[in-house]
């Protein structure tokens, strides 16, 4: 059996991506130091799906990056909804300013740089699907502040939660220790239910009860 294969058999017999998202992963692939950190097609087909099934009007991404699953969200969106996303670094701005332009989803996107934690806390919105795509070591922390603003049946999803398969290492680095406490801390929390799936690097799915 061959994974790639089978990986991009899914895609292909997949609903397509607008071909601006393959512009912006060419992109991404030229002009950033760490391409890897972008959603990959089957992800990004997922997230707008479920966006869909859910039909969700108020999106909070933490992690924007280049902005690809930004704009998966977004499209996926209700007519009057919102994605706020949160991105650390202001240099990928040049893609934001970019590709949500060209997206025509601009105006269901508003952009906020600085510390996920801390912007967490000041946005004044409650949310009814989340995506937390940023610093690994924050995820528990920024769970715990999520609930308060997540409502009830509401959806949270944090990627990379199988870490590249070093989550089954016996003996576990910095890194891999704090996603396994997450995952583990999920899985006891009384206020949420879950599901993590092996897609890409790992994706946990929650509802929040």
């Amino acid at each position: 059996m061959n994974e790639e294969e089978l990986y991009e058999y899914c895609v292909s017999n997949g609903t397509d991506l607008p071909s601006y998202l393959k512009e912006l992963r060419r992109e991404t692939y030229l002009k950033t130091m760490r391409p890897h950190m972008i959603s990959s097609p089957l992800q990004g087909q997922m997230l707008r799906l479920l966006v869909k099934l859910f039909k969700s009007k108020s999106i909070l991404e933490i992690g924007t990056f280049t902005g690809y699953a930004t704009m998966c969200l977004a499209s996926g969106l209700e007519d009057d909804g919102m994605v706020y996303t949160i991105e650390k670094k202001e240099e990928f701005s040049y893609f934001h300013e970019k590709y949500f332009e060209r997206s025509g989803l601009g105006e269901k996107i508003t952009c906020y740089y600085g510390d996920g934690n801390e912007v967490i806390q000041n946005i004044n919105t409650t949310f009814d699907f989340v995506f937390m795509d940023a610093g690994k070591k924050d995820y528990k922390e920024q769970l715990d502040l999520l609930l308060s603003k997540v409502s009830k049946g509401g959806v949270i999803l944090s990627d990379n939660v199988l870490w590249k398969g070093k989550i089954l290492e016996d003996k576990k680095d910095k890194m891999t220790f704090h996603i396994h406490e997450f995952n583990e801390y999920v899985k006891a929390h009384p206020r949420v239910e879950n599901v993590i799936l092996p897609i890409r690097d790992g994706i946990n799915i929650m509802m929040v009860k």
